[in-house]
C-alpha cells in the first residue's frame, strides 16, 4: 500500500501542469469571448468588447495571462496578477450580496476558485511541463 500511495505522490508535478493547463485554458476561453466574441458571443449577446472599459481590461488579461499560463510561460507573475484580477471580480461582483458564500451569485463559484488557483500557482510554479520549466534547463 505504500508504494501506491508513494508513487501517487510522485505524481504530484504533474497534476499541478496538468491543473495549470486546464485552469488556463478555461480562463483563456472566457477572455477570448470577451475579448473577440469567440467561441460565443458574451451571454447578454452584447459583441466583443471595445477599449478602454472594466471588461476590455478582464478580457485582455484573461487572453493574454490564459495564453502565458496555458504554456508555463512567465507563470508566477501571470498567476499572481489574475489572481489579484479575480479577488477585484469577487470583491466587485459577489461580495455585496453574499460574501461568505459564493455559491448564491452566478459568478461567484469560478471567481473565487480561479483566485486561489492562481495564488496556488504563484507560489508553486508551473510544474514541470511549461515553458518556464524547458528555459530554466536550458540555461
Amino acid at each position: 500500500m505504500t508504494t501506491l500511495i508513494t508513487r501517487w505522490q510522485a505524481q504530484a508535478p504533474r497534476f499541478l501542469s496538468l491543473l495549470r493547463i486546464v485552469a488556463a485554458w478555461i480562463f483563456l476561453i472566457s477572455g477570448t469571448m470577451k475579448f473577440f466574441g469567440w467561441p460565443m458571443p458574451m451571454p447578454d449577446g452584447a459583441p466583443a468588447v471595445l477599449f478602454p472599459n472594466q471588461l476590455w481590461w478582464a478580457g485582455f488579461l484573461e487572453t493574454v495571462g490564459g495564453s502565458l499560463l496555458l504554456l508555463g510561460l512567465f507563470s508566477r507573475p501571470a498567476a499572481f496578477i489574475l489572481s489579484g484580477e479575480m479577488a477585484v471580480a469577487y470583491w466587485q461582483f459577489n461580495y455585496a450580496n453574499h460574501p461568505l458564500f459564493p455559491i448564491m451569485s452566478l459568478s461567484g463559484v469560478p471567481t473565487a476558485a480561479f483566485c486561489f488557483i492562481w495564488l496556488y500557482i504563484s507560489a508553486a510554479g508551473p510544474g514541470p511541463w511549461s515553458l518556464d520549466t524547458l528555459l530554466r534547463k536550458v540555461r
